[in-house]
């Protein structure tokens, strides 16, 4: 039997379940498929990312020793079967695809040989062990898998089995608005990578692709490789860590990463473990009292632990989890287009909106307030569909895939799923936009109004939201102070929201998108 490795694009360790196993020599094979970029119209920066990172790891494992096909391809199938028929495989292994998709179209391909897939192991938790957790639950709470993991992998928890700090999340200390006048509100600009040889090739033949892709790649700084994803790493906890909490959710003009760690693509891509991670930003909060040096707050270490040991592991496991019928739920019945300024930032005056949909085209990035509470939160209430909005976030953003946004989108943020993974919607007003960024200061309209011709259009598609959904939304524990607000509002005041939110899905819906 002679075993060949398929490394896909997201599967780029050392320390995959199938390669892992293999002794140097061993035949590898990486494949950048024409018909896999076509799919949904990418970011530039996205394509980018994924195959020159490709191409990097490719190179590292030719000079481990491995026997290194690396084919640029239509498709998969083909390259696989000239592959086979070269090499005289007779068995392909592939670490199983986190990605629910791309197992069924493994499952389709029409090979000489046959493919195993072995257990996937890029997370903290296996699919088995969250399936088996989830059982034993009445509801399947972030918050009760959060303090479970926390638990099991012994991360910031004290002898007597109580958290350090004797509380789970200090998420009350880390939601400060952004003050200028705030000495410690000074962010560090990002670690970016100039691109080498083998990145300007990559760029060069992104940019002549003959089928769509959105946003630019004039910016691309990624890194490509496990070295510089490592010094990403070492760049936050140096430079990010100690104000990383306190400013999680603020959004600021011109400030495109504020303190956030600029981990997750790294991380989704297999070049970083979580486990690594979680290991380094704990072992700071241990280690900076020994040598003599204040101990970094506890609300940004646990903040950025629970980000990544309690909700990414969360969202992948409820991904498992959930039916085939999760990713076409639509709980609120919402089907209006996808507005065409999602795809072109030019074509909105809302401020809020510009600012997160341009530099979401300049980088393929923006950080989760940005994504969740603008962008996410508008679709919500303006009633966009979920699916619309889901395939918008995946197209857009370099750490998206299936099970982040099928999970992160149309669960949380869209609330699709009537409950499953959220405890509420995700919908808010102007009022926290303006609270929580400086966006509305340069906006033409004014966040405090409802109704008229300079009432922002989170005001009135939050409140039409509210009253189009009323019956439903009673039924949510959390929903009843707001809805009281709600009910406080006269007739003619609630006609003339509808009425203007009618009127903006006119004016839109005229001109639909030609991305979609």
């Amino acid at each position: 039997m002679k075993i060949g490795v398929w490394i896909l694009g997201d599967q780029l360790s050392l320390y995959g379940s199938a390669i892992a196993p293999l002794p140097v020599g061993s035949p590898v094979i990486l494949i950048e498929s024409l018909n896999h970029g076509r799919s949904r119209p990418y970011h530039q920066q996205k394509l980018i990312l994924v195959w020159s990172a490709m191409r990097h790891f490719a190179m590292e494992l030719k000079q481990r020793g491995y026997d290194v096909t690396y084919t640029e391809a239509e498709d998969f199938s083909t390259a696989l079967s000239n592959w086979i028929t070269i090499q005289q495989i007779t068995l392909v292994r592939v670490m199983t695809p986190t990605d629910k998709p791309f197992r069924s179209l493994i499952h389709s391909l029409q090979l000489s040989c046959p493919v195993e897939q072995v257990a996937n192991n890029q997370f903290l938790w296996s699919s088995e062990a969250f399936l088996q957790w989830a059982k034993s639950q009445k509801r399947v709470l972030m918050e009760n898998f959060y303090r479970e993991g926390r638990k099991r992998f012994q991360v910031l928890m004290q002898p007597d089995g109580q958290p350090i700090g004797n509380q789970w999340n200090f998420d009350k200390e880390n939601r400060k608005p952004p003050r200028k006048a705030d000495p410690n509100f000074n962010p560090p600009p990002p670690l970016w990578f100039p691109p080498d040889s083998i990145t300007q090739t990559v760029i060069e033949k992104v940019n002549t692709l003959d089928f769509p892709v959105y946003g630019d790649s004039q910016q691309f700084g990624w890194a490509v490789t496990r070295t510089q994803s490592l010094a990403v790493l070492e760049n936050f906890i140096e430079y990010r860590l100690k104000t990383f909490g306190p400013y999680e959710d603020a959004m600021v003009t011109g400030e495109d990463s504020l303190w956030h760690s600029l981990l997750s693509p790294y991380l989704n891509l297999g070049l970083l473990t979580p486990w690594e991670v979680v290991q380094r930003v704990e072992l700071e909060y241990h280690t900076r009292e020994t040598i003599g040096e204040h101990r970094i707050a506890l609300n940004n270490i646990e903040g950025m632990i629970r980000q990544v040991m309690g909700w990414r592991e969360y969202m992948r496991g409820i991904y498992e989890w959930s039916d085939p019928t999760y990713p076409n739920q639509n709980w609120f019945n919402h089907h209006h287009p996808l507005p065409p300024f999602f795809w072109d930032a030019t074509q909105t005056d809302m401020n809020c909106l510009h600012q997160c949909l341009q530099q979401t085209e300049r980088l393929g990035y923006a950080h989760h307030i940005q994504r969740l509470m603008v962008l996410s939160n508008f679709a919500l209430i303006a009633g966009i569909q979920p699916q619309a909005i889901e395939q918008w976030f995946h197209s857009a953003y370099v750490d998206a895939y299936d099970w982040v946004m099928q999970t992160n989108v149309i669960g949380m943020g869209q609330y699709a799923d009537g409950g499953v993974l959220a405890s509420k919607p995700y919908a808010a007003s102007a009022n926290y936009i303006n609270k929580m960024s400086d966006y509305c200061k340069a906006c033409p309209y004014d966040p405090k109004s409802r109704i008229g011709e300079t009432a922002c259009p989170f005001n009135f598609f939050y409140w039409d939201f509210l009253h189009r959904h009323r019956q439903k939304l009673s039924h949510q524990g959390r929903m009843g102070f707001i809805l009281k607000n709600l009910d406080q509002m006269d007739e003619a005041e609630l006609n003339g929201i509808r009425q203007q939110a009618i009127r903006w899905h006119q004016r839109y819906n005229s001109h639909p998108s030609t991305m979609a």
